[in-house]
């Protein structure tokens, strides 16, 4: 596909005539270094430069709550009736580690058995990205995932050069937007500033961890007995944050709930966390995850050993949210250093540990500045 040009101050005319043909929502600022997808109707407010926010954009693919059908049971045969609230909608400034949960969510709910309300939500949702050409804060990993570079997943992505965008377009809805506002393509001289652009980051993004995911995957699935997971549970206060705010959580509870005329009622379907004591207690009580390290352990091998071997690819995305919301001040980058720090000592022969491994605070090394 093309890449065409937006001059900065033309963003405004641009998210306008967006607004005039869908909803479009993009990061607004929420508070001292706190930000959110909201809707908007022009550029005014639309944070440029922002840590990863809130909730991930996945709570327009997926929302907290929704309701999935409406049911009577009155008559002689029980009937249903769907409910999907799919309307049109564009996400803008979306990073490149949101881009890669919504990729990951793609894979998981086009499986059969398809989960259609998912399928028509993203059938009807378009995506501009917008680049990071330096880390959010010390909490990211991007670097690690391979997720600080734009990997598709986009109908738009958005790049910065100096006082201007050069927007790649990556899809033929893409296409007609861009040719329908008129922008005109980028010259050859602009596609060599996207190209030291690109350079400039191999030196600001580096490997945080310090081994490639493959071999991260493999020293995760070997430490299911590692001291690690019984210092980060004797931490871990269950509250769930870290999976609310992840990009590529997607468990869920259903409930049915019957109106006063015990006839009819709905049902819905609420974000659910593996991290909360009730999620693995099953039929007489029994509970096969009922202590928190062995919670953690498993939020862990969700992320770094489990999709590996069915997806490919890791479902951390690099984004940090975990470890900024985490009230225990657990953090990802730290659990996963001493996670290697420990299977190199046992490769050693030292079987040395110690928890000062694993300080209450992120790495801030790598701080926006």
């Amino acid at each position: 596909m093309n890449y065409h040009i937006l001059k900065k101050d033309e963003l405004d005319g641009f998210i306008r005539k967006l607004a005039t043909k869908m909803k479009v929502c993009a990061p607004v600022a929420k508070g001292h270094n706190n930000f959110a997808f909201e809707e908007v109707s022009s550029a005014a407010g639309i944070a440029l430069d922002y840590i990863p926010t809130i909730l991930p954009p996945k709570k327009y693919f997926m929302p907290p709550r929704e309701k999935l059908l409406d049911f009577d049971i009155s008559g002689d045969k029980p009937r249903d009736t769907a409910s999907v609230d799919a309307e049109k909608l564009a996400i803008f400034g979306v990073h490149t580690c949101d881009l890669a949960g919504i990729q990951c969510l793609n894979m998981v709910f086009s499986e059969k058995p398809r989960d259609y309300n998912y399928i028509l939500r993203k059938e009807n949702i378009f995506i501009i990205g917008l680049e990071c050409s330096r880390y959010c804060d010390g909490s990211a990993t991007c670097a690690l995932v391979g997720n600080h570079y734009p990997n598709g997943g986009y109908d738009l992505f958005f790049t910065e050069l100096g006082d201007k965008f050069i927007i790649h377009v990556n899809t033929q809805k893409g296409e007609d937007l861009v040719e329908g506002m008129g922008l005109p393509k980028a010259s050859s001289a602009y596609l060599e500033s996207l190209d030291d652009v690109r350079e400039e980051k191999r030196a600001v993004f580096q490997n945080e961890i310090g081994v490639d995911q493959k071999t991260l995957a493999g020293i995760v699935a070997a430490r299911q007995e590692s001291k690690v997971w019984q210092e980060i549970g004797s931490r871990c206060v269950s509250c769930g944050n870290c999976t609310n705010v992840c990009p590529t959580c997607y468990c869920f509870d259903m409930a049915d709930t019957i109106n006063l005329d015990m006839k009819t009622g709905f049902r819905t379907r609420t974000w659910d966390s593996c991290q909360f004591e009730t999620f693995a207690t099953v039929a007489g009580g029994e509970n096969f995850r009922a202590e928190r390290a062995g919670r953690q352990r498993h939020r862990i091998n969700r992320k770094f050993s489990y999709p590996l071997d069915k997806f490919y690819r890791s479902f951390c995305t690099g984004c940090g949210r975990c470890t900024r919301t985490c009230m225990a001040k657990i953090s990802l980058k730290d659990t996963l250093k001493a996670l290697v720090a420990e299977s190199r000592s046992v490769s050693h022969g030292t079987g040395q540990y110690s928890s000062s491994s694993l300080p209450l605070s992120g790495d801030e090394s790598m701080v926006k500045g």
